[in-house]
């Protein structure tokens, strides 16, 4: 049997009126009869439908989230994270994994849209934004992650990528190398772009370059095993090797090892995230770490007090773009420079 307010009304011991009072929150509802109506809706299990809902205007209490690629660890801890954050807040979370193509964002803003999502968290993988400006027209709160989306969110929240390019950098010129070339992917990506210019401007203010930089177009550890390999193969003078990420670390750290070197006696290696792997494989993974998670948790609050505020009561921001501190995690993959 389908539950409708009828039967919330009579487990309730009120009217109907009082229990759409209640579910649309307009008019007055006193707390205990409020009490008694939600206890009735528990009991009941009841979920209005979605058609209801979106024919009196109430909120849909559905998220989208758009992302690159849920294949990538990153991006796959990225999403649980803020689809648990959101669930605990009574919010539904619509994944849209983009495969960084284009026309896939495209026809899943148009999904969103037609779903009448209360806000959308996005990481786009491209520079355009064009496609975008429908959400923003149809004023529907947005929150971009991990990169910022200039024009279309005013709020992004992303890990200091730069300052991790530093770290990465400092560690390994502290450690006495000289000879550092750069492993990673994807090359378009706009966090990759600034752990590179961290990166190069840590190493310019010791009077150094890296000798090389090998970029992939897709983020994976086939992609990157055999840059890394041909980078060792070309560049016996380089003592040192930096990942943009984890994954291209770890390609590196096997590239070495299959061509019968050592890590880190003959090359140091590190990586940036920290994803669970880093600590699995052999040597330990020297990165950078940043809070993924803390992250997504951190977008979601700030979607929610956009979701919150009355239109006429947001202000455009300038420049609201969170950056969260990363740290150094010096596991085994990095050491002195060798003779």
């Amino acid at each position: 049997m389908t539950t409708s307010i009828r039967h919330i009304a009579r487990l309730a011991g009120t009217s109907v009126s009082s229990v759409s009072r209640v579910l649309n929150n307009s008019g007055y509802a006193s707390p205990e009869l409020r009490e008694r109506v939600e206890a009735a809706i528990r009991t009941l299990n009841y979920t209005p439908s979605k058609g209801a809902r979106m024919l009196r205007g109430a909120p849909s209490r559905m998220i989208g989230l758009m992302l690159p690629s849920i294949d990538v660890p990153f991006f796959g801890i990225l999403a649980h994270a803020i689809e648990q954050d959101l669930f605990s807040r009574g919010y539904q979370t619509l994944i849209c994994s983009t495969a960084e193509n284009i026309d896939h964002e495209a026809r899943y803003i148009s999904m969103l849209l037609s779903q009448r999502v209360d806000g959308v968290i996005v990481a786009s993988a491209f520079g355009s934004t064009k496609h975008f400006e429908t959400l923003r027209d149809a004023h529907i709160p947005i929150v971009a992650i991990d990169r910022d989306l200039p024009g279309i969110a005013d709020d992004a929240v992303m890990a200091d990528h730069e300052q991790g390019g530093r770290l990465m950098a400092r560690h390994l010129i502290e450690l006495g190398h000289r000879a550092i070339g750069i492993v990673g992917a994807p090359a378009h990506s706009q966090p990759v772009q600034l752990r590179l210019c961290g990166i190069t401007a840590e190493m310019a203010t010791s009077g150094i370059a890296p000798i090389a930089v090998t970029m992939a177009e897709e983020h994976s550890f086939t992609a990157a095993y055999p840059l890394a390999k041909a980078l060792v193969a070309s560049r016996p003078d380089m003592t040192a090797i930096i990942g943009t990420t984890d994954i291209s670390a770890i390609a590196a750290i096997h590239a070495v090892q299959d061509r019968g070197f050592s890590v880190p006696q003959d090359y140091s290696v590190i990586g940036f995230d920290d994803l669970p792997e880093a600590a699995y494989v052999f040597p330990r993974l020297t990165t950078v770490a940043q809070p993924i998670r803390g992250v997504g948790e951190q977008a979601v609050r700030r979607l929610e007090a956009l979701i919150e505020e009355q239109p006429a009561d947001r202000k455009p921001a300038v420049g609201a773009i969170a950056k969260v501190p990363v740290n150094l995690i010096e596991r085994d993959s990095t050491g002195p420079v060798r003779a």
